[in-house]
């Protein structure tokens, strides 16, 4: 069976009107077009067996036979020819042929113990049947071969045959506007599941179908205001936090000691300050951004130079093959890679290496360096937000444990996800995987 609804529906619709048509022909086949050409044949092959009666019966003089062969061809109208010779060669019985078969079997039936020869598709639209009555005298019968089979078969069969194709024509048109609203709402929750924008989508089609897209529309709403109202909240507890935290520092620049508590302290808000610039991150990861074009290997060589500092005498390689275009939200989408590379640089030993290609319907971008590595126990636990490894490769130890997190946000928000696994460099490999 096809994936697909559209395709299984039309073999709902087609296989039956096919399997019917397969039915009716049968059985017009085997009780109507054979019975009547049956019918017909062997009409024609009594008439021709009562003009040799009347030959056997009456006078063989050219005057007679000239009598007969006008009788025959005035009323009833068989084509009889009177001719000297003798019959001709047998000749090869045509594959599959009803009248053949019918009008042999008959015409022996009728016409007993005479030669005969018989042509049911030498001559088009006729039927050539010779009998040898006498030494050197041959019957000639030169009929219309509607006379003996039913020739109007072929177009019944051919109007039902083109009648039954426009009707599944018009069924396919109709179906394919039944399908089409909910190939549309497909293609909306596939976009939705993207984070992209959903255009000029409305209910349309069946009652059910309009029923499910006003339910996915709810949904999607629900969804959004879920995501602005949490956007919302931590913007505004951070910004408040983040107010207190800079009236706080001021005032501890301001004051004249500078013994080991102040120190400490100043140590204390600016881990606050770190803190806050992580909530903020992860409150800008659910902001809403449109979605572009962006070719992708641009955008590494931009987050190669934005870690820049983060390098500290590792050796970053990136391997894109330009251009490699995407439909993402550059700056969130950026902002994921930046984390994941960052995260990469402060563990790893000398090495981190970045390369992004397609494969099939999904981008990949996999980052991966020659640090520690985690434990495998470990991969889904690290992305859960605040989460730190302190006796692994101590994740965001200059962070606040969010910058997986984040990253994953980002890349579920495209529709893809983040995996973690052992890289061939030792250490961790993270590969991004988002649908075009």
């Amino acid at each position: 069976m096809p994936e697909g609804l559209y395709k299984r529906a039309m073999l709902i619709v087609i296989l039956p009107v096919i399997l019917l048509q397969a039915i009716m022909t049968g059985i017009f086949l085997e009780r109507h077009w054979e019975q009547v050409t049956k019918t017909l044949s062997k009409s024609l092959a009594r008439e021709i067996g009562f003009i040799v009666a009347l030959y056997d019966t009456g006078p063989k003089t050219e005057n007679a036979l000239k009598q007969l062969e006008n009788l025959a061809n005035t009323h009833l109208a068989i084509g009889l020819r009177i001719e000297r010779g003798s019959l001709p060669p047998p000749r090869p019985k045509p594959w599959f042929s009803i009248l053949h078969y019918r009008l042999s079997k008959y015409v022996a039936r009728y016409v007993p113990r005479r030669p005969f020869w018989i042509d049911t598709v030498g001559r088009s639209g006729y039927v050539d049947i010779r009998i040898q009555v006498d030494e050197g005298l041959i019957f000639r019968f030169l009929t219309p071969q509607k006379r003996a089979y039913a020739a109007s078969t072929y177009i019944f069969i051919l109007l039902m045959t083109g009648i039954s194709l426009i009707l599944l024509l018009i069924a396919v048109i109709f179906l394919h506007k039944q399908i089409k609203p909910i190939l549309r709402l497909a293609e909306a929750a596939q976009a939705f599941g993207k984070g992209r924008e959903v255009e000029n989508f409305e209910p349309r089609g069946a009652a059910e179908i309009r029923a499910a897209a006003e339910a996915f529309i709810n949904m999607k709403r629900r969804i959004e205001r879920h995501v602005e109202q949490r956007t919302a909240m931590l913007a505004g507890v951070s910004h408040d936090l983040r107010t207190i935290l800079t009236r706080f520092r001021l005032e501890l620049s301001m004051l004249e000691c500078d013994d080991d508590t102040l120190r400490a302290m100043r140590e204390d808000v600016d881990e606050m300050q770190k803190m806050l610039e992580g909530y903020l991150a992860f409150v800008r990861g659910a902001e809403s951004e449109a979605t572009e074009e962006t070719d992708v290997c641009a955008l590494l060589k931009a987050i190669r130079a934005d870690a820049r500092h983060e390098q500290e005498g590792r050796t970053l390689e990136i391997h894109c093959t330009p251009p490699l275009p995407a439909v993402v939200r550059p700056g969130a989408f950026r902002r994921a890679v930046f984390n994941l590379l960052a995260n990469a640089l402060r563990h790893a030993k000398s090495h981190v290496r970045v390369s992004a290609h397609k494969d099939g319907q999904y981008l990949y971008v996999i980052v991966e360096d020659d640090g520690p590595g985690i434990p495998p126990e470990d991969y889904e636990r690290v992305f859960k937000p605040f989460v730190r490894l302190d006796d692994a490769r101590n994740l965001d130890r200059a962070g606040t444990g969010l910058g997986l997190a984040i990253a994953r946000d980002i890349v579920q928000g495209h529709g893809g996800d983040i995996e973690l696994d052992k890289s061939d460099l030792g250490g961790l490999k993270a590969t991004i995987r988002i649908p075009l």
